[in-house]
């Protein structure tokens, strides 16, 4: 008797409510990591909504992260998920409806068996970290912080996106037979850049509204090296457009360590699954090139018919990957 696939355990229409994109991409990914995939992305986008909600002050966010971080590790700390779920009202629907439904989600993740527990429970606590040390630095949305220096940004980066790469590699080696040619200490090292290199897209697509939002993402140091400082980028955003193309390049660099890793991988399913965000996020890195959002004050999106090729490309890497060479 053919043995049924494996289900993330909660919902489906939960993971579709938000994020159609990932819902669509789990649904590629092979049976026997999509519970701790789904789980994990669940478990990430609860605490990213926490992290999020901007009609409470930062210090009460802070104090529903940790919250929210002993109830992953097993904790049972009085009345956290009653503060959460009074606190934490996002407008977002499929948000919404993720918070009312956090007592579901930790459920179905207690019940991974123990090593996807405790590589999931390690995954949480630095992207958590990620998002705290987020808040602490953007405690004034009334003026422009910059984070610090060059050095806290990649430490950013890696907390809330590289760690998620060297998990997913793990988890794929653990379960997936022949998953790569390439030794898994080599591959985390990649999927950590991979990681990394889409945070990075992300943030430089989204400046403009971070800036409005009082928060900088390009170091002040580098931004004083050339002339300029964090409380002036609105008024003078050219200005700071040599620092933003310094960590476009960066980008660039990190997302070919993603090329890498999607060439160096056997299994076609995780190919495919991953060569989606890598492309889309080269594609963005193009338009970033072609209209520096610095420049026009405008967030770029890769438009509907580049997602929907990228998505027929991905089935022809799947089989074959030489264009990627």
């Amino acid at each position: 008797m053919k043995a049924k696939p494996k289900t993330t355990g909660i919902d489906e229409r939960l993971l579709k409510s938000v994020s159609r994109s990932f819902y669509l991409s789990i649904r590629l990914m092979p049976p026997a990591i999509r519970p701790a995939i789904g789980i994990a992305y669940m478990l990430a986008r609860a605490s990213d909504t926490i992290a999020d909600t901007e009609n409470i002050a930062p210090s009460v966010r802070l104090r529903r992260l940790s919250e929210f971080e002993l109830l992953v590790k097993g904790g049972f700390p009085p009345h956290a998920m009653s503060s959460i779920q009074r606190d934490i009202q996002p407008v977002h629907p499929g948000e919404k409806k993720l918070i009312e439904s956090l007592p579901q989600v930790l459920a179905a993740f207690h019940a991974l068996d123990v090593w996807e527990f405790r590589e999931t429970a390690d995954l949480m606590t630095n992207i958590i970290r990620g998002q705290s040390m987020d808040l602490e630095v953007f405690t004034d949305n009334r003026a422009i912080t910059a984070i610090a220096d060059a050095d806290t940004l990649e430490d950013y980066i890696y907390l809330v996106a590289g760690c998620v790469g060297e998990w997913w590699t793990r988890l794929c080696f653990h379960h997936l037979p022949n998953y790569s040619k390439m030794p898994e200490e080599d591959l985390t090292r990649l999927g950590n850049d991979f990681g990394k290199g889409l945070q990075l897209v992300n943030i430089l697509r989204d400046i403009p509204a971070d800036l409005e939002g009082g928060r900088c993402y390009l170091p002040a140091t580098e931004l004083m090296n050339i002339g300029t400082d964090p409380a002036l980028i609105c008024a003078a955003p050219s200005e700071a457009q040599p620092v933003f193309e310094l960590w476009e390049q960066r980008a660039r660099e990190l997302l070919d360590s993603g090329r890498l890793y999607i060439v160096s991988i056997r299994n076609r399913r995780t190919r495919m699954a991953c060569y989606l965000p890598w492309r889309l996020g080269v594609d963005t890195l193009d338009l970033l090139a072609k209209n520096p959002p610095l420049l026009t004050g405008e967030k770029t999106k890769v438009p509907r018919s580049a997602v929907r090729k990228a998505l027929w490309e991905s089935i022809g890497v799947a089989f074959s990957n030489k264009r990627l060479r």
